[in-house]
């Protein structure tokens, strides 16, 4: 069975860096698109990135554009999301999925990231 499962958040400043990593399982996942979307607090779920089975193709939403970077190491079946110069509009439980749009099934538990003084 599908199994996700994202670590890395935590409480940061603005400004600071965090990175997020899904631990992937049960699929094959070196054949898997995979994306990173979040959710804050009293809202809907919101698309990051996306990146390609062999990491040719990358995109980014234009609210991480230049500052979130996302990639995958096929070897240890593991994602990441690199977030640098955070702001508080990032605070969100932060998912990893192997299912596209529109429901981005198959998430992960989340992990939360806080942006905050």
């Amino acid at each position: 069975q599908v199994q996700l499962v994202e670590s890395g958040g935590g409480l940061v400043q603005p400004g600071g860096s965090l990175r997020l990593s899904c631990a992937a399982s049960g699929f094959t996942f070196s054949s898997s698109w995979m994306y990173w979307v979040r959710q804050a607090p009293g809202k809907g779920l919101e698309w990051v990135s996306t990146i390609t089975p062999l990491s040719g193709g990358r995109d980014y939403a234009d609210s991480v554009q230049g500052r979130f970077t996302i990639s995958r190491d096929n070897a240890k079946n593991t994602l990441y999301l690199e977030m640098n110069s955070l702001k508080s509009d990032d605070t969100a439980v932060y998912y990893c999925a192997n299912e596209g749009p529109p429901t981005y099934s198959n998430r992960g538990q989340g992990t939360l990231v806080t942006v905050s003084n």
